[in-house]
């Protein structure tokens, strides 16, 4: 088959004039590099598209591809995950990966929470906080934990995300509004260990191939698996594959969330326990980070034996069962080159 792939690059954004923490969730060069290789290993032509305005591009001239393998991230608002899917299914395209009511529902963490809590999976109680006043109204015990509604890699999670008293809360819930646009989420602090269970597939054939631990240790942020502790999970994360029963529970509410949110192929649940050791959805990652080294769920991948090539060989059959299979390709709009044609 012939494999396009979308993806925000890191350094071109970086080269750019954006920050580190801005790019942190886009690619690294070595994850496109390691993605494309093992898609040429496993018999694929392979065609690097790139970030949303290359693919709009790409489209309007004609642009035609067996499948995508979609990881871009997109830019702004809380859409930014569903506009390249959204944009593939206009032209019939399939991809890799959740569709973009899933990419939208689950960046927004408090609406996430809200269809988890429908779906009866277990998960703290909340209160989204737009302003000061809702700061002051907030009625959860503390302590409390505080971060943006819809980032990820950890953006906005540092040190002071756990906080004790009011004026803290109201502090912190500004600094989340100021410095990323948007609204804070804010949760009842868990005391508990925490995880991340990497699950495979899509509906009835979904399944989880594995929980690891998240161990902070000495020189680590304190109290969660924050934005610095990730970028330097080396140093600071001893990720350690759990099993018994422990697992099993992970396992049983992880596989429960992704398949009520309807996600795909390949992603990842992150889970916290409480005081009482009850293990609760913190929040579902429909398009993981497959850096063959950095990213959760490859380092799952290789703590089981599973390689990164048979990894994206899985993501692939996955995305390659909703192909339709009357026709090779389904029926799209024509490239702007035809148009232009057709209107001379």
């Amino acid at each position: 088959m012939k494999i396009g792939l979308t993806y925000d690059l890191r350094s071109a954004y970086l080269a750019s004039g954006f920050g580190d923490e801005e790019t942190a969730e886009f690619d690294r060069d070595g994850t496109i590099d390691a993605i494309e290789e093992a898609l040429v290993q496993i018999g694929h032509e392979t065609e690097r598209i790139g970030h949303l305005p290359d693919l709009m591009e790409r489209l309007l001239e004609g642009g035609c591809w067996d499948l995508v393998f979609n990881t871009a991230e997109g830019l702004r608002g809380f859409g930014r995950e569903s506009e390249v899917p959204a944009l593939l299914e206009a032209w019939g395209i399939v991809y890799t990966f959740s569709d973009p009511l899933v990419s939208a529902l689950t960046l927004h963490k408090a609406m996430a929470k809200r269809v988890l809590r429908d779906l009866g999976v277990p998960t703290t109680d909340f209160r989204l906080v737009g302003s000061d006043a809702e700061a002051r109204e907030v009625d959860l015990p503390f302590p409390l934990f505080v971060k943006p509604v819809a980032e990820g890699t950890a953006k906005g999670i540092d040190a002071r995300s756990r906080v004790s008293n009011r004026r803290e809360l109201v502090t912190r819930c500004r600094s989340v509004r100021d410095r990323f646009g948007q609204p804070a989420l804010v949760e009842p602090f868990l005391s508990g260990r925490e995880f991340t269970t990497s699950i495979l597939g899509t509906g009835d054939a979904a399944r989880v191939i594995g929980t690891l631990e998240v161990v902070l240790v000495a020189g680590a942020e304190s109290d969660a698996y924050s934005y610095v502790n990730k970028e330097r999970c080396k140093e600071f994360i001893d990720y350690r594959l759990i099993a018994g029963e422990l697992a099993a529970e992970c396992a049983q509410v992880a596989l429960a969330a992704w398949r009520g949110m309807g996600a795909r192929d390949a992603g990842r649940v992150d889970l916290r326990a409480d005081q009482q050791g009850r293990v609760q959805v913190l929040e579902l990652n429909p398009l993981p980070g497959l850096h063959p080294e950095h990213s959760d769920l490859p380092i799952l991948c290789t703590a089981i034996g599973l390689d990164y090539v048979e990894l994206i060989r899985a993501i692939v059959e996955s995305a390659i069962s909703r192909r339709p299979q009357s026709r090779a390709h389904p029926l799209r709009p024509p490239g702007l080159r035809a148009i232009l044609q057709a209107a001379q």
